[in-house]
């Protein structure tokens, strides 16, 4: 069962829907502290170049796959596979996204109830009086809440669920149409306030000004997994979007502006926390902490701290909601094909699906914390699972499928790239491939 009767309304929609599911927790959580961790301005120089090299080609590879197949991951990988001679067992490489997809939303989506929690504890209290100890200490009280992580975890997911549930025109489209806009004007409130609080200055230099001896393949590699992570390639989102974006509009333009807008809200970010960071004297290499241990005590010392911290949480929410949307959809679009149901009961199946396996996740912060197998808990293994193995996979057999499978007449034809199109293609051919195998080999060893 194909979905054409779905495209998007309008070029912008498509473009919110896609950006919105790469512009998540990815850029402004992770993408600081890991910056932090890997010096600065020489990890930025790193990322961009990758994100151009690697993430443009693989981007604009899936956006093709979904068009042209314009049905669900395993349908268009499927229906494109048969159109070039090719083997139908193709189709795995879709539903190896989808698994991708399903591992990654269940431990994404406790993250994302911790960002609402403390959207609502900044609305309550701003974090008024809170030092590093208690910060440290409210964490871990937040981790070991297992009613309270369970209700925002649920929240999280019915918000996205209700997004979804109304389909891509009335739900996804209408809804990234106001959410996206939003948290980049908030971005952008956010870095302006920087400018004038102070910091600006040093975050400017740690982010612009590299250190060249920096440089070294482990961070090289960080940057690479940093670039594939964000950009959101090989979890499903970006073909099923695909699926949906009308004949008329350009896929390598498309890719071009999503990895755009991805890297300038990772900057953004990078521009919102480490002024507040060297302001009030933190560690920039904080690690995961930094968004929930680090930022609550500078909100605390800062004029106007709470409506900063407010307007930052809400952001994150934004931006968690929208990149949860873009990991369910491809999974309600498959349930609609593969069992032929309405797109309201696919939605509650999915969800229900999800919500099972995060309990779990959310139980391996506490009550099954001790448990491990292999030196992993439940949330290290399907980390481990999603990010190391299907996720580097599934993105090395899209690049091999449509740098070796589809036909170089076939790729030309499809993208309309002109002279850019012979670039294109050396890099899904041989570059893109052998990043993705030091990245996995890496990741295993």
């Amino acid at each position: 069962m194909q979905i054409r009767e779905k495209f998007f309304q309008s070029n912008f929609g498509f473009l919110m829907a896609a950006t919105g599911f790469a512009v998540g927790l990815g850029n402004i959580w992770r993408f600081p502290y890991v910056t932090g961790e890997n010096g600065g301005a020489a990890f930025v120089l790193v990322y961009i170049i990758c994100a151009l090299c690697i993430g443009i080609p693989i981007l604009i590879a899936e956006i093709m796959i979904g068009r042209r197949g314009q049905a669900s991951p395993p349908d268009s990988m499927q229906q494109v596979a048969v159109e070039e001679g090719a083997n139908k067992a193709w189709s795995g490489v879709g539903s190896l996204n989808l698994a991708t997809a399903f591992l990654i939303q269940a431990t994404y989506c406790v993250v994302a109830g911790w960002v609402l929690w403390y959207l609502f504890k900044a609305i309550v209290t701003g974090f008024a009086g809170v030092d590093a100890e208690n910060a440290a200490a409210d964490f871990s009280a937040v981790l070991g809440n297992v009613p309270g992580l369970l209700f925002w975890t649920f929240l999280s997911l019915a918000l996205t669920g209700t997004i979804v549930y109304f389909g891509v025109n009335k739900g996804i489209e209408r809804s990234v149409r106001v959410l996206m806009p939003t948290l980049f004007v908030l971005m952008v409130c956010l870095v302006n306030y920087n400018i004038v609080a102070g910091g600006f200055d040093r975050a400017i230099t740690y982010l612009f000004t590299p250190d060249f001896s920096k440089i070294s393949p482990p961070m090289v590699l960080a940057a690479i997994g940093q670039a594939f992570f964000s950009i959101g390639v090989a979890m499903a989102g970006m073909m099923i979007f695909g699926a949906y974006l009308p004949k008329s509009f350009s896929i390598p333009r498309a890719a071009l502006i999503i990895i755009v807008i991805d890297t300038t809200v990772a900057l953004l970010a990078g521009l919102m926390i480490f002024p507040i960071v060297f302001r009030f004297g933190l560690d920039p290499a904080g690690g995961t902490g930094l968004i929930f241990q680090t930022l609550p005590v500078a909100f605390a010392q800062m004029p106007g701290g709470h409506s900063v911290a407010i307007a930052f949480f809400l952001l994150l929410s934004m931006a968690a909601v929208t990149s949860m949307v873009g990991l369910v959809e491809p999974l309600v679009a498959r349930a609609e094909e593969r069992w032929n149901i309405t797109r309201h009961k696919a939605t509650i199946a999915v969800l229900a699906a999800i919500a099972a396996l995060a309990i779990f996740s959310v139980l391996s912060y506490n009550l099954i914390g001790d448990y491990k197998v292999l030196g992993f808990d439940l949330n290290g293994i399907l980390d481990f699972t999603s990010n190391q193995i299907t996720l580097p996979v599934g993105g090395l057999l899209i690049a091999i499928f449509a740098g070796w499978v589809i036909k170089r007449s076939s790729s030309e034809e499809e993208l309309q790239m002109g002279g850019f199109f012979s670039a294109w293609y050396v890099l899904i051919r041989y570059l893109v491939p052998v990043a993705i195998v030091i990245v996995l080999l890496t990741g295993l060893l």
